[in-house]
């Protein structure tokens, strides 16, 4: 008698143990449909059917977190320019009521300082200028013209330009660099420890400086009575109250001339000459940092000699020069900025001053304007130019 073999039909279903994977939802009918769709058309080669649905099958199955981490993982291996796609990119308005051909070196300084930080130029971050070259009427129009961009925080140079931006906006952060002002006394912030408001940044208001550079005037030049002051109107006027009040305790007299944009310059010169002035002191702002060459030329050209906070002067052909390192400053307050764009309250990051402080000798100059430089000023400077 022949044994029986069942069919196929009457064959039980051999079950085989659950696995992981099984215990999720199979495999979509979308799925089956789309692979009889594509395998059903000639123009797609065999190997990218089996592929494709390879793929599929084995997503399907991997554990949630494998997959996660596997993609993490792979993102992470794409090219910067890639990731860079995926990242906030913060525009940076820059007001600066200063010569615009000054503004770009100083724009630099910031840029070196926000990379220092860590953020990548144009991935990360751009600078929008907002430059007014010199006018300081045009600061209001032009901070509102940045905030219309919109930028995501203002770097505004000098008390005029941080006025401008804290009048235009009351909620973006405003980094600034003022040299001139005192910023409680000015209302920018409340405390130089927790500025409180959308204001921080760094500031110079040192009335004790005034006094300084009329000492290095009046010990390099002692037979020196008569001190020209050229004073910018935008600054504020807390440096030249400080001044005027520097020399009366060393028994100088002072003139003061206004000098509120660059054309003003030689007619300042002139005002000084006419009135017989022995030495100058050209008190900072935005308009006399960008104008150093220019400064330094006129002062030769007058036989005037003169002293600024800015390096920049006695370095490009004036006499002395006392203060902080412009560049310097600048670039911390790249570092300053980039504590806000990783997400620091503005109200609570601190207001700095500058970190580098240089006095600078220009012997050439001395020797153009027929001045001997006496030893204790030779050795007390910090740079010396031949």
């Amino acid at each position: 008698m022949k044994a029986v073999i069942p069919s196929n039909r009457s064959r039980k279903r051999r079950i085989r143990p659950a696995r992981k994977c099984d215990r999720r939802e199979p495999v979509p009918a979308l799925m089956q449909r789309g692979r009889q769709r594509v395998s059903s058309n000639p123009y797609v080669p065999a190997f990218h059917i089996v592929y494709t649905f390879a793929v599929a099958r084995w997503v399907h199955r991997m554990d949630r977190r494998d997959f996660i981490a596997l993609a993490g993982g792979a993102i992470a291996g794409w090219p910067q320019s890639v990731r860079a796609q995926h990242t906030k990119r913060w525009q940076i308005g820059f007001l600066y009521p200063g010569p615009k051909a000054a503004a770009s070196q100083r724009i630099k300084a910031v840029i070196t300082g926000l990379q220092a930080s860590g953020l990548r130029l144009q991935d990360q971050f751009t600078i929008v200028p907002g430059l007014t070259d010199g006018n300081v009427a045009l600061l209001g129009s032009t901070a509102a013209e940045l905030l219309a961009r919109p930028v995501d925080l203002i770097l505004a140079v000098g008390p005029a330009a941080v006025r401008a931006a804290r009048d235009a906006t009351s909620t973006m952060p405003i980094i600034a660099i003022d040299l001139e002002s005192d910023p409680v006394a000015s209302g920018f912030i409340v405390s130089l420890a927790r500025p409180g408001r959308n204001i921080t940044g760094i500031f110079l208001d040192f009335p004790d400086f005034s006094k300084k550079w009329l000492e290095l005037l009046n010990q390099t030049i002692p037979t020196a009575s008569l001190i020209a002051i050229f004073w910018d109107p935008a600054s504020g006027e807390l440096q030249l109250r400080a001044a005027e009040a520097a020399a009366r305790s060393l028994n100088l007299r002072t003139s003061m001339h206004e000098v509120s944009t660059s054309v003003h310059l030689e007619g300042a010169f002139q005002s000084a000459n006419s009135q017989r002035a022995d030495a100058l002191l050209i008190l900072p702002s935005p308009l006399v940092g960008g104008s150093s060459k220019s400064l330094a030329e006129l002062s030769t050209a007058h036989r005037l000699p003169a002293i600024t906070l800015f390096t920049d002067f006695a370095r490009q052909g004036g006499l002395l020069a006392y203060g902080p390192n412009l560049l310097t400053s600048y670039r911390q307050l790249g570092v300053v900025m980039a504590k806000l764009l990783k997400g620091a309250n503005v109200a609570e990051v601190p207001v700095e001053r500058p970190t580098k402080f240089e006095f600078v000798l220009n012997l050439k100059a001395a020797e153009a304007l027929g001045i001997t430089i006496p030893p204790s000023i030779l050795l007390r400077a910090d740079e010396v130019i031949d």
